[in-house]
C-alpha cells in the first residue's frame, strides 16, 4: 500500500493490528493523534476519489456498449 498523507508529506506503506505505522523510509511508530487525523482525512479523500474514478469508468463500459 501507498497512501500519500499531504498534511505530513510523508508516505504510509504498512499498518499491522498493533495499530503501528510505517511510513516511507522509516521505522514502525504508534502515530500521535495528530498524525491518526491526518492518515484517516489522507485514506477518505483516496476512498472518494477512488469511488468517483470507479463510477466514471463503469459509466463508460456501459456507454461503449451502447
Amino acid at each position: 500500500m501507498r497512501l500519500y498523507v499531504g498534511p505530513m508529506d510523508a508516505v504510509l506503506v504498512e499498518f499491522d493490528e498493533q495499530r503501528r505505522v510505517r511510513f516511507d523510509r522509516e521505522d514502525w511508530s504508534v502515530p500521535t493523534l495528530q498524525e491518526r487525523r491526518a492518515i484517516l482525512y489522507a485514506a477518505q479523500n483516496e476512498i472518494a476519489e477512488l469511488t468517483e474514478l470507479i463510477q466514471l469508468l463503469e459509466n463508460q463500459e456501459i456507454g461503449d456498449r451502447r
